[in-house]
């Protein structure tokens, strides 16, 4: 079976589209392209993390945010979030866009993730079928303990969830 080539979108720092570019091209040559984070909560105020399937290109097993993708050319942000939230997790919930950020971080396998961030948020109690080639596991987790996992064991969780994840929490807390 061949696997399709997916293009991500480049784009400067103020996310103007500068071209696509094949996904694993635009990571080794550690170029700035647009990302989508989503983030979940149960209406307890858990988080809803991923553990990444082992078999993932970069940051295979780590845990991280509920999901995230790159959007396809011609796709928007939001539709990517959804498209994305549905994919892994089987899950579908209204998203807002949160917050925004740009990041450079080397991966393994020689890969180096320069993203223009977009962080969505939702708040679900469905529970998640998750895509077993995407997701290895999942749990809920407080913010409390999350933050104390991530501070104990922070190779553990992937680059951009612990760029983002105390922003995001800033966010759920003035929405209280």
């Amino acid at each position: 079976m061949t696997k399709i080539e997916e293009h991500v979108i480049l784009v400067d720092s103020n996310d103007i589209q500068t071209g696509t570019m094949e996904k694993m091209q635009a990571h080794l040559e550690g170029l700035l392209h647009r990302a989508v984070s989503v983030f979940i909560c149960n209406s307890q105020g858990d988080w809803l993390l991923q553990q990444r399937a082992a078999d993932k290109y970069h940051s295979n097993s780590l845990w991280t945010n509920t999901c995230c993708t790159h959007p396809f050319p011609n796709e928007t942000v939001e539709e990517s979030a959804h498209r994305r939230l549905f994919q892994e997790m089987g899950l579908q919930s209204e998203l807002a866009e949160i917050h925004q950020f740009i990041y450079c971080e080397k991966l393994d396998n020689n890969l180096t993730e320069h993203e223009f961030d977009h962080v969505f948020f939702g708040i679900s109690d469905d529970f998640p079928i998750p895509d077993k080639n995407e997701v290895m596991s999942y749990k809920y987790l407080s913010y409390n303990d999350l933050d104390v996992a991530i501070n104990q064991n922070p190779q553990n969780y992937t680059v951009w969830f612990k760029h983002i994840y105390k922003e995001v929490n800033n966010h759920i807390i003035s929405k209280k």
